[in-house]
């Protein structure tokens, strides 16, 4: 990008920078600190010159929005045509109470629905297990049936509204689920749209919520992208997420590397199943974290992109423009969030949310101040959902594609997480023989992903104990002062009403019908079948959520099992 004459020019004036200008303060005044780095231990250097970028080709690396490799944004406009999808996480109690944030939030400017679940929906239990005690409810929405989806979107038109759904193990029964609402209610399956996160790799490899081992867990999501690609054309059957793995204490670079790699593994996987990639690479999606230190997250993004288009065009053949797009959604860092002075919580998700928008994020969520204490009040909520509604509306981030590129320091950063990024997924690929997906496979089961990020996770909280690391409110700028807000509670009610709803569904259905509903499934489990159209059938008869995960439990065996834990 520059001659190299001038670059040789500006090496001098540097030098005759440091020693002339520079050099006498420092040796006056010195520096805040020692070292500085990035909430990931990136060190920086202290300014940055034409000469830290002079191997950028800008038209390889670089482009145009819209245009590959996508460094500077998927879109030719950007937020200039539209801007993100503004999406609030929300779900607790059952699904009346949610139903009823949902429609606070529509009312108050939201353009998207995101999904919280209990932890039994999760774990693809009923609220009548007895390993459910407790829990119904508590930190999102009870759903065991058919009934309670009807109920979650009473007055919600799923042919205009997209939603998103947080949830893995038992992800491909609310997918059937809500295909079977839109039948239901005679919305074409090809006009519902949203995403699942149904990342069952990640959930291996950090946030640990699993039923059955990985190999079958990875066949279940990717029946879920064959039926996606020939029935739900709208919806994303998988959320890649990087966000967990961030929240486990990975570093930015391992959390791009981590999620790409996830990724790429359910491409190889879709297409040794027949598919073709451009049939299904461009309902793929991916879940990024963005945290404090706003230059790496941008960095992280825009590596992101050209990543994946490199990758996707050079590994897997992809031709379609959409195939090579990397599209995701950000939310802040949950694990940034201190339960002391909590307000404060509200500048740190600016930062982060300004991140997310600077990076090119297609949608986000903007984490309530109180989440560190308990679920999100209606008043955090509205502060969250105003913070992203005043950074696209005032502060102009959103006028200008790509506001950042071209600076030096984002440049030299986007970079070096590209590369250092790309180091770990070829290390991957070579530990399954040429195969990302085998490599993951492999690093799940010799525990190579909890080393890399145990280390990278004790290595920040050293920091932060010695005070390398600061954290506003913690370990400087402490008070003793009780600033705890009011919290929302989830009342013990909740989960007798769920019940009570349990039992009624079971006792009104056609139990015959559920019966045969159950031996179709697990007919089509053993057989290798894709069982996403048994699945709509099912709970169509209203089949549980929990009667469904038993069944493949039983025919999979359960991972635990399967590592020796009982």
């Amino acid at each position: 990008m520059y001659d190299e004459e001038d670059l040789e020019s500006i090496r001098e004036a540097r030098e005759k920078w440091e020693d002339e200008t520079r050099d006498p303060l420092l040796d006056r005044f010195g520096e805040r600190k020692e070292r500085f780095a990035t909430v990931s231990n990136h060190e920086v250097d202290d300014l940055y010159t034409p000469d830290d970028v002079a191997d950028l080709d800008y038209e390889e690396d670089l482009g145009f929005p819209g245009e590959a490799p996508y460094t500077r944004g998927v879109y030719p406009t950007m937020y200039r045509g539209r801007t993100w999808t503004m999406r609030q996480f929300a779900g607790f109690g059952t699904a009346e109470e949610t139903n009823e944030r949902f429609h606070y939030l529509i009312d108050n400017g939201q353009m998207g629905l995101s999904t919280a679940f209990d932890m039994p929906s999760l774990m693809g239990k009923d609220s009548d297990d007895p390993l459910s005690d407790g829990e119904v409810g508590k930190e999102g929405v009870a759903v065991d049936t058919l009934r309670d989806m009807e109920i979650l979107f009473e007055g919600i038109d799923i042919g205009e509204v997209t939603t998103s759904f947080t949830i893995n193990p038992s992800a491909p029964v609310i997918y059937a689920m809500y295909v079977a609402l839109a039948d239901e209610r005679g919305v074409s399956r090809e006009q519902i749209g949203g995403t699942f996160q149904n990342d069952m790799l990640k959930e291996f490899i950090a946030q640990k919520e699993w039923v059955i081992p990985p190999e079958p867990s990875l066949k279940l999501v990717t029946d879920t992208v064959e039926f996606a690609a020939q029935e739900t054309p709208r919806i994303r059957p998988i959320s890649i997420s990087g966000y967990h793995i961030r929240e486990a204490g990975s570093t930015a670079v391992q959390e791009l590397a981590f999620t790409l790699a996830d990724g790429f593994a359910y491409v190889e996987d879709a297409i040794d199943r027949g598919l073709d990639v451009d049939d299904f690479a461009p309902q793929l999606s991916f879940f990024f974290n963005s945290h404090n230190s706003i230059f790496e997250e941008v960095a992280k993004f825009r590596a992101a992109r050209r990543i994946y288009y490199n990758v996707m065009s050079e590994w897997y053949g992809a031709e379609k423009e959409g195939s090579k797009q990397l599209k995701f959604h950000t939310q802040t860092a949950g694990q940034s969030l201190t339960a002391q002075q909590p307000l404060i919580n509200i500048v740190r998700v600016t930062i982060q949310a300004l991140a997310g928008v600077l990076g090119g994020t297609q949608s986000l969520h903007t984490n309530s101040f109180d989440e560190a204490l308990a679920l999100p009040s209606e008043e955090a909520v509205t502060v969250a959902l105003r913070t992203q509604q005043i950074i696209a509306e005032e502060s102009g981030a959103a006028d200008v594609m790509d506001p950042l590129g071209g600076s030096y320091f984002i440049e030299k950063l986007t970079s070096e997480v590209e590369a250092e990024a790309m180091a770990y997924i070829e290390e991957l690929k070579e530990l399954g023989d040429g195969s990302v997906r085998d490599g993951i496979l492999e690093g799940i089961d010799e525990g190579y992903f909890h080393r890399e990020i145990s280390d990278a996770s004790y290595e920040y909280q050293s920091r932060v104990e010695t005070g390398e690391e600061t954290v506003v409110g913690v370990n400087k700028y402490a008070t003793d002062e009780d600033t705890r807000p009011d919290l929302l509670h989830v009342a013990d009610e909740v989960q007798t009403r769920q019940l009570a709803r349990l039992e009624e569904v079971k006792a009104e259905r056609d139990d015959e019908a559920v019966e045969a509903a159950l031996d179709e499934l697990r007919e089509a489990t053993k057989n290798g079948e894709n069982v996403m159209p048994v699945l709509v059938d099912a709970v169509k008869q209203y089949v549980t959520m929990g009667e469904i995960m038993d069944v493949f439990a039983q025919e999979y065996g359960t991972y635990r099992e399967t590592i020796g834990v009982m």
